[in-house]
């Protein structure tokens, strides 16, 4: 089997990819991603641009190895809404979601040898209501301060949601891991 690598910085990818028992190395990419934030203005094309660009990126220096990209963006009204990065702009980011429906596109691609798969899948959630005090309650203990959406849907997070629509929940966490299992059994990676 070629050696399989992930090519991300995320430690949630990693232990998600981790649950198919497979050996893979973890390479981070050097992508900006602001780059093509400016230029890509569709949130599916960019997610699925950043996941290719991120897979290239590592390809380029392993060659011969299966290399996996993803990226995961929100999109809300129209905008996409990135890592919050500080605890303010977390609750804010917060405060604009609740009560309202919002996007989480994760893209994922799989690239060997020049040859690329990809997939994109779309979660619909419903943010309930909460006030700022609620908001700020839950950046303390959740620390979202690095995801999409200022929320850890596998954490505490889930704890702001009324509803939500997906067809691989796995997808929520940053890689969708039915549609990876495809992927590699495709390239003749036998998962499990």
């Amino acid at each position: 089997m070629p050696r399989l690598i992930l090519a991300s910085g995320s430690p949630y990818r990693r232990t998600q990819l981790e649950q198919l028992r497979l050996p893979f190395e973890v390479v981070e990419p050097n992508v900006d991603e602001g780059e093509w934030k400016a230029v890509v203005t569709s949130p599916r094309a960019l997610a699925l641009k950043l996941a290719t660009k991120k897979a290239e990126a590592v390809a380029q220096s392993h060659l011969g190895s299966i290399v996996i990209g993803g990226d995961q963006l929100v999109s809300f009204e129209s905008e996409v809404l990135g890592k919050p990065g500080t605890a303010d702009n977390a609750v804010e980011q917060l405060l604009r979601l609740c009560g309202k429906p919002h996007d989480l596109i994760t893209a994922v691609v799989v690239l060997h040898e020049g040859r690329l798969t990809t997939h994109v899948d779309e979660t619909r959630l419903w943010m309930r209501a909460i006030d700022r005090e609620s908001a700020e309650r839950y950046v303390d203990v959740d620390r979202p301060l690095d995801c999409a959406g200022a929320y850890k849907i596998e954490s505490l997070g889930i704890a702001l949601f009324e509803k939500i629509e997906s067809q691989d929940h796995t997808a929520i966490t940053g890689l969708p891991l039915l549609a990876i299992t495809r992927l590699l059994n495709e390239r003749g990676i036998a998962v499990p």
